[in-house]
């Protein structure tokens, strides 16, 4: 007779430092992380941060941590679920934030469904839903598009388009810019959008310098505030 199969722990981290586990994980969460003996991660050595902050309870080097990232390709998801398939529990965590939303995660997450594998989400932060939260637009229609197109015109066209969207479906908009280009992306969005459209930016979310920055692009033609180089969201309403 087969083994049982384990189950898949998605487990949200850290989006911003220092690692404070008790503000990202409730307690009954945590006590699962500590059991686990199998992780796989985006980023190993964030993965290993993220065990020791939260004290597993014995070195995190015990443990195996294996890599998927954006260049893991679907059929070396079957290694990587080689533990849950042979009964042991797994946890996935993300680089940031939960894991399947915005990162690779989804691909093991849609392969351990396909092999009959328990998934099992657990409550932590999430970028894209805390800055939503705080952004006070439509949080009944939203659209997350990741990076928009790193160059100039691509990417001037890309809000103008994503405003029309907006403006016709009174939909939020969100994105994301590598936080150095920050200020890039900010200005391109006071350049193209109209006035009267409500802009949200979301600085270090759960971190100690968080600021939510929400006017209008009048408004914010009128101050021009500079954004720092931290990760951040951005949001938008027509």
């Amino acid at each position: 007779m087969p083994a049982a199969k384990g189950t898949l722990f998605l487990i949200p981290t850290n989006l911003s430092e220092p690692i404070d586990p008790e503000r990202i994980l409730p307690a009954a969460h945590l006590a699962i992380v500590r059991r686990l003996d199998v992780f796989i991660a985006e980023n190993a050595k964030s993965a290993r941060a993220f065990l020791n902050a939260v004290d597993i309870g014995r070195p995190v080097s015990t443990v195996r941590i294996t890599e998927l990232t954006h260049r893991t390709r679907a059929q070396e998801t079957g290694a990587l679920l080689s533990p849950a398939l042979q009964g042991q529990d797994v946890g996935l965590m993300s680089e940031a934030g939960a894991p399947g939303v915005a990162d690779p995660g989804a691909l093991l997450v849609d392969a351990a469904h396909r092999e009959g594998i328990r998934v099992v989400p657990l409550v932590g932060p999430s970028s894209i839903l805390l800055a939503l939260m705080a952004a006070g637009l439509n949080g009944q229609n939203f659209a997350f598009h990741g990076y928009l197109p790193a160059d100039g015109a691509g990417r001037v066209r890309a809000i103008a388009d994503l405003e029309r969207d907006s403006r016709k479906f009174r939909r939020t908009q969100l994105f994301i810019e590598t936080p150095y280009r920050n200020q890039v992306l900010f200005e391109d969005l006071l350049k193209t959008l109209s006035a009267s459209t409500v802009v949200c930016v979301a600085v270090d979310l759960t971190g100690s310098t968080e600021h939510i920055l929400r006017a209008t692009v009048g408004e914010l033609r009128r101050t021009r505030p500079s954004l720092p180089k931290t990760p951040a969201m951005f949001l938008f309403q027509a």
